[in-house]
């Protein structure tokens, strides 16, 4: 008898590679690097009102535009910065996102300084240290925000960060494996779970 082919999550079609290469290697891995977190939220932020596959066709160019997503050097970026990046049409050139990730630099910055385990575990204590799991079996009804995400949500806008509303967040902690929303019938539902630490 032929065995039954693994399915994969529906949102992420095997003819769109980019696409799937990052539903298959990062999507849902548990990320514990203070500057990853920090790069995966700004890309939510700026997916605001745009499709995913927008931003990850762009993400090499904003990481070239936003320095590797270094916050010390987006948190001095000058009026003179902020116009190369209005005029980069490799990103998304929206003046109030480019000005909120500057924002969130620095509220980064002060993480950084005032939590003594980091943006990282500052984060991941709204899960309490381990990802939610899930049990989806169609990805179009996973939900949208959960407590966890209106409580982070909440958290991050106190100390000055934008573009970080619950439902932003909720992508955010399904990105980088605070929730696994893969399909339970996905590969990686399973396997994402063996990468936690």
């Amino acid at each position: 008898m032929p065995q039954t082919p693994k399915l994969h999550c529906l949102w992420a079609p095997a003819d769109d590679q980019i696409y799937r290469n990052y539903h298959d290697t990062e999507w849902g891995v548990p990320e514990y690097d203070d500057r990853a977190l920090f790069e995966k939220l700004i890309l939510d932020g700026f997916q605001a009102g745009l499709s995913w596959r927008t931003i990850l066709y762009k993400r090499e160019n904003f990481r070239k535009a936003f320095d590797g997503f270094d916050p010390q050097k987006i948190a001095r970026y000058r009026e003179s910065k902020i116009k190369r990046l209005l005029a980069d049409t490799g990103i998304i050139r929206s003046e109030t996102k480019i000005r909120a990730t500057i924002g969130n630099a620095k509220a980064w910055l002060q993480i950084m300084d005032s939590e003594s385990n980091g943006f990282s575990e500052y984060l991941w204590d709204f899960v309490g240290g381990k990802p939610i799991v899930n049990t989806v079996k169609n990805y179009k009804d996973h939900a949208v925000k959960s407590p966890e995400s209106e409580a982070m949500s909440k958290d991050l806008k106190l100390r000055g960060f934008k573009f970080c509303g619950p439902v932003i967040v909720y992508a955010f902690m399904q990105a980088v494996g605070m929730i696994n929303d893969h399909e339970v019938a996905c590969p990686r539902y399973k396997a994402v779970q063996k990468l936690v630490k």
